[in-house]
């Protein structure tokens, strides 16, 4: 299992840097987010990684907005449920996903998913990985670095589906989905998942335009051309340093 999950004129450039080769957000403004990442609900740690991450570059390719209904999926540490609850604002609303089993499996995950509930517009849920207790209405569901993970061998092997079924449902039409992983090599099975923590990036396209979803972007700002993408994602010699895919879904409406 998974061991370690997780501005104006900046914004401006990072559409130009961000390597899309579908279109981004079409009904997106861009906008600053410098006042994002200096809420104080974040920590010097986030601020830390904001570089490395592609903080700017993934919030507006994910289009986030104030007042929005977000879903962060499997939160790991919180990293980003922290900076959607920032960026949404007090009429938004974050909805923070830590699977059960992943918090039966390590208490820094609960202790994660608590100190997200304490935050006044996060709600936190525990649901089982197979079953997510998404809210209805939302505006995005989002997860960075662990779709792989609903294909981790302790799991039915029809996880992914069904987590995929109840992202569509929850999601208002037009609504977005953004996946961010670690690449796989091309035509890698699915063994990845579980062995290396990657999944391919046309698994994820055939897994989840298949719940009805269409694909509206992609971005490789995360690509790292020399990860040969055979390496377990923990492995000392790539870890921090792995290449990663971002996709957005939208459910047609």
């Amino acid at each position: 299992m998974r061991r370690s999950l997780f501005m104006a004129a900046v914004a401006v450039v990072a559409l130009s840097s961000a390597g899309w080769t579908v279109a981004p957000a079409a009904d997106f403004l861009p906008q600053s987010y410098a006042s994002v990442l200096a809420d104080p609900v974040r920590t010097p740690e986030d601020r830390a990684r904001d570089e490395a991450r592609h903080a700017v570059e993934t919030l507006d390719f994910a289009g986030v907005k104030p007042g929005e209904k977000v879903a962060d999926m499997i939160i790991g540490g919180g990293y980003f449920t922290r900076i959607f609850s920032a960026a949404v604002g007090p009429e938004g609303r974050v909805t923070a996903w830590q699977p059960a089993e992943f918090i039966a499996f390590q208490a820094s995950y609960g202790e994660a998913l608590t100190a997200a509930d304490a935050l006044p517009n996060v709600d936190a849920i525990r649901s089982p990985i197979g079953a997510p207790e998404f809210p209805a209405g939302l505006d995005l569901i989002f997860t960075a670095q662990n779709y792989h993970d609903l294909h981790l061998q302790p799991f039915p092997t029809d996880t992914a589906a069904k987590v995929n079924a109840a992202a569509f449902a929850a999601l208002k039409p037009g609504g977005r989905y953004v996946i961010i992983d670690h690449h796989a090599a091309a035509g890698s099975d699915l063994s990845a998942a579980h062995t290396l923590h990657r999944i391919d990036i046309e698994a994820v396209k055939r897994e989840v335009t298949a719940a009805g979803f269409v694909l509206d972007g992609e971005s490789d700002v995360l690509a790292i051309a020399g990860d040969p993408r055979t390496a377990n994602v923990f492995d000392g010699s790539i870890r921090g340093r792995t290449s990663q895919f971002m996709l957005r879904f939208k459910k047609p409406g």
